[in-house]
């Protein structure tokens, strides 16, 4: 998402339809694609480090691409979103499902 007003968008719809269907707090699946490469992946794990997080990561049948699905306990649905922007503004090229 290049436009920050369409980043502003997508994330309140989101927060909306967190909390209308969500019981807060909740165990909360994220899902990062990147590409291959083993500092981003690092990186993507400090962001959740001491949080509890379960995190798997899953390469691409070519090796080109890494999917990483990361289980975490969260309190809201601002913590929800802080941890997407957090991604967004630290891994560079992430993909966020």
């Amino acid at each position: 998402m290049k436009n920050p007003l369409d980043q502003d968008a997508f994330y309140a719809n989101l927060k909306v339809k967190l909390e209308e269907t969500t019981t807060w707090p909740t165990s909360y699946l994220y899902k990062f694609i990147i590409k291959t490469d083993a500092s981003k992946v690092k990186t993507l794990e400090a962001i959740f480090d001491n949080t509890g997080a379960v995190i798997k990561t899953t390469p691409s049948k070519k090796g080109n691409y890494i999917s990483i699905s990361i289980h975490v306990e969260m309190l809201s649905p601002d913590a929800v979103i802080d941890k997407y922007l957090e991604v967004s503004r630290t891994v560079e090229g992430v993909i966020s499902l």
